[in-house]
């Protein structure tokens, strides 16, 4: 064979590189992109729970000292009218730096006050008692302008996370589309009702159980927080307040309200918490070797086996 044809002959037979490849991924490949899809969900999840968590905290410390601001400011408002018609009823208007002119344009309470005591229209007591309400008056106002600070700053915060939110809807789209692809998306079911536990707890960590065993089918639902779907730290958070425990919302909070309470992972007890994926994910461990969690996207609240974490365990706290 002449060596142009053989060469002819030889290009047909092999592979043209990237333009015969096949572009769809393979099962493997899917999987593996949809685990790292799910530990940046995870993470920029609960970054964004946190800021709304510390918004709410910041919005309902304004809201209680402006409430407690303006009530104050009203009895003030009220005694000092109360002050004022003393005046008016006890003098006639003139040049008196105590006299109804006199009071209406000071700027000075504690002057006014004095001026009022010095002039016999009012007691020490009352002067006294005044003076007190103006202090505590001017305090508040102090406290209340700082929550309006913080409530101001919280609010920049959450608009911030607002774009980690966006990207959180992205990460979610992919997600979906990669479980389609893998013929893996489990829509879950709203009206659930779980699973009986039968595991070895008790106590607390009983009631803790049979709440998160009874949400298996459940779907995951970002930053959800029940009756119909749950984040992880979102069913820790209700199955442990089943168990008498107020834990905080989100995964990080959870991991550092438990800073004095960590356990080894070899010591674990059923109604542990356990973190794991950077603390980016939580579960409770239900003993026996397995664990009940709200996982990711696309899947529902389930019972799986601790093993299934592999190396991404972090630690474990016993609420």
């Amino acid at each position: 064979m002449p060596v142009a044809a053989g060469l002819a002959f030889g290009l047909l037979l092999s592979p043209m590189g990237p333009a015969l490849a096949d572009p769809k991924p393979t099962l493997r490949q899917a999987k593996a992109k949809l685990e790292k899809l799910n530990d940046k969900a995870d993470k920029v999840v609960d970054r964004y729970n946190t800021a709304t968590e510390r918004y709410k905290e910041a919005k309902g410390a304004y809201t209680k000292l402006n409430d407690s601001y303006k009530r104050k400011l009203a009895t003030v408002a009220d005694l000092r009218a109360q002050v004022i018609n003393m005046a008016v009823n006890g003098y006639k208007l003139g040049t008196d730096p105590t006299s109804l002119p006199g009071l209406i344009s000071t700027d000075d309470p504690s002057a006014l006050l004095t001026g009022l005591t010095l002039a016999g229209q009012i007691s020490k007591e009352e002067a006294a008692k005044l003076a007190a309400f103006d202090r505590e008056n001017r305090g508040l106002k102090a406290e209340r302008d700082k929550a309006e600070q913080a409530l101001e700053a919280a609010d920049r915060e959450r608009d911030g996370v607002e774009k980690e939110r966006s990207e959180v809807m992205k990460l979610i789209s992919q997600q979906k589309k990669l479980l389609d692809k893998l013929n893996a998306y489990n829509p879950g079911n709203p009206r659930s009702v779980g699973i009986k536990y039968t595991g070895p707890a008790s106590g607390n960590a009983a009631a803790v159980l049979r709440f998160a065993y009874a949400q298996v089918g459940k779907p995951y639902v970002f930053g959800g927080t029940g009756p119909n779907g749950w984040d992880c730290s979102g069913l820790t958070q209700a199955a442990w307040r089943a168990g008498g425990v107020s834990l905080p919302r989100t995964t990080w909070q959870q991991w550092a309200w438990g800073a004095s309470r960590k356990v080894s992972l070899n010591d674990l007890q059923p109604g542990d918490l356990i973190f794991s994926n950077g603390l980016g994910h939580v579960s409770i461990y239900a003993g026996n070797g397995q664990i009940v969690h709200a996982p990711q996207t696309g899947d529902v609240v389930k019972v799986v086996k601790l093993s299934s974490y592999g190396s991404g365990l972090v630690g474990a706290v016993r609420p």
